[in-house]
């Protein structure tokens, strides 16, 4: 592939932020980059504080608002893997794919095998460019420890109406996740503000300079000290269901971050993806998939219930 991409980067120094130098405020900020790198793109004038350049001792301030309009990466190719991907629907400007938990969606700095994409790219000779050179295909994404649905477009066309869709809020998606405790309430509502932790930038969490975030979910099915429960997306924050589920005081069973693992388990969260709606972008047709949950899933659950009677 290509040595250098354009990747736009923008932050505004919220006042909670602690201030720092620059350089390493960026690093902790986005930990995937070095502080080298960080270091070289403020000598290269391509990270602008309010638009000006800066040195890397420049200590920010509430309210700075920083860019980076190009990251220089060593260079890299996408390797196309042979993978045994559960396909669930194709034709020549989508595909529908069943992404199993502990997959990686997309290559990123550090990680450019075995992931989603490079199974793909074994799988069919084309795909979209999409967003970013390292995601060709990817509409949308879901965390490595979530199974389930993800549609992939083949040519920049179809990418373009897929995106605009979602990003409408018209595309259908349904997880299903089991939580920690009983849920009282039939239903629910989480609307709840989402950003990056203050602690702890490798995290997600709900504050109020974050951006607005709506989860709705159904109880469908209540154990000892746990409850199966159906959640419908609004919005498409990273993390958003496992944020949101912590935050009301019910995380998602085996969550590493939010919750507590399961220390029985190596599964994951319980966390999947089960339904996806979109409209085709060539024929116009609705199309409504779903999957059953993964094995380990439904394992549990029967243990559960077992344990109900």
């Amino acid at each position: 592939m290509q040595t250098e991409f354009e990747y736009a980067i923008e932050y505004e120094v919220l006042p909670t932020d602690e201030l720092m130098r620059i350089d390493r405020f960026v690093t902790l900020l986005f930990p995937q980059y070095s502080r080298t790198l960080i270091q070289k793109i403020i000598k290269n004038n391509t990270l602008l504080v309010n638009g000006d350049s800066i040195k890397a001792n420049y200590v920010v301030r509430p309210g700075d608002f920083i860019q980076i309009t190009e990251i220089p990466l060593t260079e890299m190719n996408l390797v196309a893997e042979k993978m045994d991907l559960d396909i669930i629907y194709e034709d020549d400007d989508v595909l529908v794919v069943n992404k199993p938990s502990g997959m990686v969606v997309h290559p990123a700095p550090g990680n450019y095998e075995h992931t989603l994409v490079n199974g793909l790219l074994y799988h069919i000779n084309q795909l979209s460019q999409g967003s970013h050179p390292l995601r060709p295909g990817i509409v949308h994404r879901i965390d490595k420890d979530t199974s389930g649905l993800l549609m992939v477009a083949k040519n920049d066309e179809s990418h373009r109406i897929l995106a605009e869709e979602l990003k409408a809020k018209e595309t259908k998606r349904e997880y299903l996740a089991l939580v920690k405790g009983v849920i009282g309430n039939p239903n629910g509502k989480i609307e709840a503000p989402i950003g990056r932790d203050y602690k702890d930038r490798k995290r997600m969490a709900v504050h109020e300079f974050g951006k607005p975030a709506v989860t709705h979910f159904v109880v469908l099915e209540r154990f000892s000290n746990a409850t199966l429960i159906r959640c419908i997306l609004e919005t498409g924050r990273t993390h958003q269901i496992r944020v949101h589920l912590a935050f009301i005081g019910h995380p998602v069973w085996g969550d590493p971050i939010y919750g507590k693992k399961a220390e029985s388990d190596d599964f994951g969260q319980f966390l999947h993806a089960a339904t996806l709606g979109f409209t085709h972008p060539t024929t116009h047709e609705f199309l409504n998939f779903s999957v059953d949950i993964p094995k380990p899933f439904a394992d549990i659950l029967s243990k559960f219930r077992k344990d109900n009677q």
